[in-house]
């Protein structure tokens, strides 16, 4: 292996100060949701790259353009009660579809998600639930012509009221807005004609939409400016719509990772139930654009518009909204998968155009579109199914981990925890080189004692190289070499540092071998590998530990030895001596899910300064914290990078 070093040009050499970590809630862990952008390792904060759907930006109009209601409307100005419930019968209400959200992928069942392949890692289990709806959400229904054909087609998609002084507005998306014959029906149900539904209907008197939106399934900047307010007529009763069912709260996004349940109203033709549906889920930015994207089955075509609780009082059928349905393509991506949502982010544009209602101001718009500062993306599943190794230390002295990984084309990159449980930063240690891709196993400890963790490799030809202080020497030097090229490390298959035995450093390197023998090194440091401990004879069983990684899950001083198995076995060894592992604690029977854990690494990624959080890389892509796993469970889940 030294002499391949040797043969090699030496690499670019990295920058050798130390990165400062931000810990502020908005610097999150993100991932590309769309098959054409390109797969690359690394984004740096604020820089333009291409967007999602490959073409090139749109000019953004400087014309000052007044939209306080869509033209379209015009001729609805002497539209009644009488006259909406004449109009939209329930075979019309039936027939409606969403302007946006497609009704399903080409030859994809429409009673089913995405088929199973598709989703491998913990985001297969996420899906819409059916229930009775909540009074101030509902159904949006109009008649709009359609661009390219000239026919007039009923649309639906859903709403929510929104507080305003008026008691009169509702919240969609703007590729719902305008048409004619506009109504809202509150926690409509399908069962009832428009005239008997239980909190009645209100027509839409004004829209309200930024006039820089482009058009409908846009997939420029202007995406980011997908929602729209509706002012709405009393009830043929008299009553305004937020005195009948209540009003939600509107409040900024706070960051791109947010807990949310979501709220809308599938189409029939798509979800045969033919109700309102919710799903909480987590959040995360959507690359290149100021979005954010949530996965979850069932979100078909209607719940474009529909709201995105922060929380929600299902007592009283309110609660803080953050987001809405719509953004890129109208709150998809370009395959047009049902599993797959997007919202633009609430932020000053929205809530411009949110004065702009509450206030019944005509929409005026000299200024061009800005888009925000974007948030930083570790990239998405594409990029990281080549994530080949992974190892967590505090690399940078920072008092939590960062996460290093080596591609499989050779590169090497450093994660910067936010020490939140997410990732705000990255930098690239090593271009993509033909050395790195000989790198077979690799584990971080601190073995020279300086508070900063080292990175120690096992390569291919069974040299094992120590590098001293990652986060501020890098890796483009020789390092220490722990042993020259030679048979017997070439077995060892698998490698975790710990603090098994040691005191206050973690310099303990467990090691299993390809014939099941399990070795404990002790004081190992740079240039020795220590005392060697045989806790498992070469033996069957030790033959199917694929992977392993340690850390403080018994939230002992002694670290605890996680191991997954062939058959998806998870098991942690807690209380290892120098002669024994320890007893054995389960946390998950053998299983179909875990056999596709590909590389996993535990860190202190979080504020209770134990190495005690989980990162699982899935064959698709997926990457997934468990924040504070105990010894004998998972921690909570937090999606890092999206799948494939």
């Amino acid at each position: 292996m030294r002499s391949l070093h040797n043969r090699i040009r030496r690499l670019a050499v990295v920058a050798a100060s130390v990165t400062v970590c931000l810990t502020t809630g908005s610097g999150l862990a993100h991932a590309d949701a769309h098959p054409d952008i390109a797969n690359v390792h690394s984004q740096s904060l604020g820089t333009e790259t291409a967007l999602p759907s490959g073409k090139a930006l749109q000019p953004q109009s400087t014309t000052d353009t007044t939209v306080p209601t869509d033209p379209t409307d015009a001729s609805d100005d002497d539209w009644t009660d009488a006259d909406a419930i004449r109009f939209w019968t329930p075979a019309r209400m039936a027939s409606a579809t969403d302007p946006a959200r497609p009704p399903e992928p080409q030859g994809q069942d429409t009673t089913s998600p995405t088929p199973a392949p598709r989703v491998i890692g913990p985001a297969a289990g996420i899906a819409v639930e059916h229930f009775l709806g909540i009074k101030s959400v509902g159904v949006l229904f109009s008649y709009k012509e359609e661009p390219t054909t000239g026919q007039l087609r009923a649309h639906s998609c859903s709403a929510s009221v929104v507080d305003s002084p008026g008691h009169n507005l509702i919240l969609t998306a703007a590729h719902c807005s305008g048409g004619h014959h506009s109504v809202f029906v509150p926690n409509y149900d399908n069962s009832k004609t428009l005239g008997t539904q239980h909190y009645g209907f209100f027509r839409i008197d004004t829209w309200f939409t930024d006039p820089r939106y482009d058009h409908a399934n846009a997939k420029d900047r202007s995406s980011d400016l997908d929602f729209s307010f509706a002012a709405l007529a009393n009830s043929s009763s008299g009553e305004k719509v937020q005195n009948v069912v209540g009003a939600n709260r509107l409040l900024r996004t706070p960051s791109f990772n947010n807990d949310v349940t979501m709220v809308g109203y599938p189409k029939k033709e798509h979800d045969s139930a033919d109700r309102a549906v919710r799903c909480p889920t987590q959040t995360w930015a959507l690359p290149n654009l100021y979005q954010i994207q949530a996965i979850c089955h069932g979100m078909y075509g209607g719940t474009s518009g529909g709201p995105w609780f922060s929380k929600v009082d299902w007592a009283t059928g309110t609660g803080d909204i953050i987001g809405n349905v719509g953004g890129y393509n109208g709150g998809g991506n370009d395959a047009n998968v049902d599993w797959l949502t997007y919202s633009p982010v609430h932020g000053d544009q929205f809530f411009r155009l949110y004065d702009d209602a509450k206030d019944n101001r005509a929409v005026k718009r000299s200024d061009p579109y800005v888009e925000p500062p974007l948030p930083y993306s570790m990239g998405g599943g594409q990029t990281w199914q080549h994530a080949s190794l992974m190892a967590s230390g505090d690399f940078n002295c920072e008092g939590h981990s960062d996460m290093l990984v080596v591609w499989s084309d050779g590169e090497v990159t450093l994660y910067d925890s936010d020490g939140t449980g997410g990732f705000d930063s990255e930098r690239q240690l090593l271009p993509k080189n033909a050395t790195w891709k000989n790198a077979k196993t690799i584990t971080a400890g601190d073995f020279t004692g300086s508070n900063k963790f080292d990175l120690m490799v096992r390569w291919v030809d069974g040299e094992v190289t120590l590098y001293g202080d990652v986060g501020t020497k890098g890796l483009d030097w020789v390092g220490t070499q722990m042993i020259k090229p030679n048979k017997t490390w070439e077995n060892a298959t698998q490698i975790a540092a710990g603090r098994f035995n040691a005191a206050k450093y973690v310099t303990d390197l467990m090691v299993r071998w390809v014939d099941g023998e399990v070795t404990l090194y002790t004081e190992v440091s740079a240039g020795t590998f220590g005392k060697e401990h045989q806790l498992k004879k070469p033996n069957k069983t030790w033959k199917d530990a694929t992977l392993l990684t340690a850390g403080e899950y018994s939230g002992n001083e002694k670290w605890d030895l996680m191991v997954r198995w062939t058959d998806g076995e998870l098991d942690n060894y807690v209380g290892i001596t120098i002669s024994d592992l320890g007893k054995e604690q389960r946390l998950l029977n053998p299983n179909k899910l875990w056999p596709h854990d590909t590389v996993m690494t535990t860190g202190d990624f979080t504020s209770n300064d134990r190495t005690d959080d989980l990162v699982i890389r899935w064959s698709d892509g997926e990457t997934t914290l468990y924040s504070d796993t105990r010894v004998d469970h998972l921690g909570s889940e937090h999606n890092l990078v999206p799948q494939a």
